[in-house]
């Protein structure tokens, strides 16, 4: 998913952590339509029905506006 996120116009990032079940991963865009826009993918809609099918019992998905990131 994320080489084909990352053809996707407005596309900046992703970023992915995991702990034995539990996992996070973020996509980052360069706005709201950018992100809409990746919801609608043909192949990330599959990949999202296979992961509720085969892979997850629960989910939450966050929508959110980064401020700033800054850092050492």
């Amino acid at each position: 998913m994320e080489e084909l996120a990352a053809a996707r116009p407005g596309y900046l990032g992703i970023e992915s952590a995991r702990s034995g079940d539990e996992g996070i991963t973020v996509s980052y865009w360069r706005d709201a339509a950018a992100a809409r826009a990746w919801k609608q993918v043909a192949e990330h809609l599959l990949a999202q029905r296979r992961g509720r099918a085969e892979w997850y019992a629960t989910y939450r998905a966050r929508v959110a506006t980064v401020e700033r990131d800054y850092g050492p």
